[in-house]
């Protein structure tokens, strides 16, 4: 077998960014959710349609959580205020904030938002993170309706919250408010780097969701956001769903594989030898040809780490020289 170095100028490294609708199949607008009947209090899966469809998948959860852990049962009877709705709450405090004595607000810490909704979008779906201006969320509760987005084009600052990237939940549309109103009303936050929306679950979004339940029992108010997300979807008006687009940055290293015309002429393949180790094909004496179909890629232990295929087979003699370009994403 022949082996060739590449040297220090036959590679180099690129990436780019690649932006894709969010939802299965490469859907920017979801306007069917589904859910399955197995859920639990700390959370609900939604689908894009029916969940025992066979080409159903998880798009996004729902997590309804509560400071003082209403709207849900105790975890131990005997204990009062731990529940699921606490322990969620509990998650997504430590997740933006990275400690337990800091609450959600959204007034600029006027006041504490007991409690919240998350939405969760799943890994598979949102890549890297969520291309900030392109999500879009409507709401429905009875006559009254909202439309969500973030406030990435209202702004020219990145904002943080400990390591987490933030944007605050506006109503308007594709990054913009509707209102150049001085005072702005946020519904919420959104991570794009954590696929994480969190909602107020209370107050400024009343109108357009149920109020939550604070009874001590399951009563399962991760639902009500569901209803209300649902609800405007199902008014098939234009720009009601769920839209919103993944954005990841792929990293691909070039590997240039230049073959000269002295080389990889001669087959290393035992069946053109007879069974006495003649050469079967004497024209391959005078005139030997050889056809590439795969380059090995080896380390240095000689252990093969990566193969390339063409996509048909290129002819070699000594005549000719190639050039063969190798991409490797990750």
């Amino acid at each position: 077998m022949s082996f060739s170095r590449y040297n220090t100028e036959d590679s180099v490294i690129s990436a780019e960014t690649v932006v894709r609708p969010m939802w299965t199949s490469d859907t920017y607008t979801l306007s069917t959710f589904a859910t399955a009947s197995n859920n639990t209090e700390y959370y609900l899966d939604v689908y894009q349609t029916a969940s025992s469809a066979t080409n159903a998948e998880v798009q996004f959860d729902i997590q309804y959580g509560n400071i003082n852990g209403s709207g849900s049962a105790p975890i131990n009877p005997s204990t009062v205020g731990y529940s699921p709705s606490r322990t969620v709450y509990g998650q997504y405090r430590n997740l933006v904030f990275g400690t337990e004595n800091t609450n959600f607000s959204f007034d600029n810490y006027a006041t504490t938002a007991s409690d919240i909704y998350a939405i969760n979008i799943s890994r598979n779906r949102y890549k890297q993170s969520i291309q900030q201006g392109t999500f879009n969320l409507s709401l429905k509760s009875g006559s009254a309706t909202i439309n969500l987005t973030d406030d990435s084009n209202t702004t020219s600052l990145t904002r943080f919250v400990g390591e987490n990237r933030i944007y605050y939940i506006i109503s308007g549309s594709n990054g913009s408010a509707y209102t150049s109103s001085a005072a702005t009303v946020y519904y919420g936050m959104m991570l794009p780097d954590l696929g994480v929306i969190i909602l107020n679950a209370s107050g400024t979004l009343s109108p357009y969701i149920q109020v939550p339940s604070q009874a001590t029992s399951s009563v399962y108010n991760h639902t009500k956001l569901y209803t209300s997300i649902s609800a405007s979807a199902a008014t098939n008006v234009a720009g009601t769903g769920f839209k919103a687009q993944s954005q990841e940055v792929i990293s691909s290293r070039y590997f240039f594989t230049r073959i000269k015309n002295s080389e990889f002429n001669y087959t290393s393949n035992p069946s053109i030898i007879d069974d006495n180790g003649n050469l079967l094909y004497t024209t391959l004496i005078d005139n030997p040809q050889t056809y590439i179909t795969t380059v090995g890629m080896y380390n240095d232990n000689n252990e093969l780490v990566a193969v390339a295929k063409l996509s048909k087979p290129l002819t070699k003699d000594f005549t000719k020289e190639a050039l063969i370009r190798i991409k490797l994403d990750y």
